[in-house]
């Protein structure tokens, strides 16, 4: 559910809230007073619109969803999300994603603008410049993407396996960062996943672990990064304490002045204001 209250920072160009993140449902809604767009779409309508609402964003003017790849926690309200606009207001919501992807998705009755593009490449959303990029995941085309407005710059990177240097180099210079943290290694181990699953979830295109961001903080987080969230916990093999504490120690190491938020599982974060 939708928290009661959203914690608002002082207005900025760049408005961005994880609406969820876990493998229950991922979305993020990221926006300008312009412009307003969903990457993924990974929650039912009713609970997307909610917790839109309760940020102060009126769902009908939504501008676009951006899919990072066709698993359901990522994708499974887009179809309802789609019709409804069609149907409800008659308003044509485009939906952005790589040209791979898009054989992947099925769609009951008439489907909403599509905008394919191949992984890798930039376009423009009103005044939102999106960079898509590359991300080693088991999906057939996944993808990551920053977002740039006035000057400032947002990163999303969620479900990797592992962070390729083409990653950090897409990663570098935001000053806001949602990354992966899904799971502590231990806890994966002894876990209650069978071991084809642990294998997956380990694997080069399965999920980053705790220890993995941190080296990425330690070795490769950019200075400028103001805020980093850390999100898509296993609510099996992770707890967002553990998160909280090898980040924190990682950040230590180097005197990053960033600020961690732990997204946790099934929750809402707060609503960030860059710049």
């Amino acid at each position: 559910m939708a928290p009661e209250s959203v914690i608002v920072h002082n207005r900025g160009l760049l408005k961005v809230s994880v609406l969820a993140t876990s493998s229950a449902g991922n979305s993020t809604f990221v926006g300008t007073d312009r412009t307003r767009i969903l990457i993924d779409a990974g929650l039912s309508r009713k609970e997307t619109f909610e917790r839109l609402r309760s940020i102060g964003e009126d769902p009908d003017q939504l501008d676009a969803i951006l899919v990072t790849h066709e698993h359901s926690d990522h994708v499974c309200g887009l179809g309802v999300l789609s019709r409804y606009y069609q149907r409800k207001i008659n308003r044509h919501v485009p939906v952005f994603m790589t040209r791979l992807t898009a054989p992947l998705l099925e769609w009951l009755g008439k489907p909403p603008p599509m905008h394919h593009f191949q992984a890798g490449t930039s376009f423009t959303i009103g005044d939102l410049e999106i960079q898509s990029f590359t991300i080693p995941h088991d999906a057939l085309d996944p993808v990551g993407y920053t977002v740039r407005a006035g000057g400032i710059k947002f990163g999303l990177a969620m479900d990797l396996g592992y962070m390729p240097e083409s990653v950090k180099f897409h990663l570098s210079r935001c000053h806001m960062l949602v990354l992966e943290s899904n799971h502590d290694l231990e806890m994966l181990k002894v876990g209650p996943y069978p071991w084809s699953v642990k294998q997956r979830v380990m694997g080069r295109k399965g999920h980053l672990s705790n220890d993995v961001v941190g080296d990425f903080i330690t070795e490769q987080l950019d200075g400028e990064t103001q805020t980093l969230v850390l999100g898509h916990l296993s609510e099996h093999n992770n707890h967002p304490e553990i998160v909280r504490m090898v980040a924190a120690r990682a950040l230590e190491r180097r005197s990053l002045p960033a600020r961690l938020v732990v997204a946790e599982p099934r929750s809402q974060s707060e609503v960030f204001q860059l710049g």
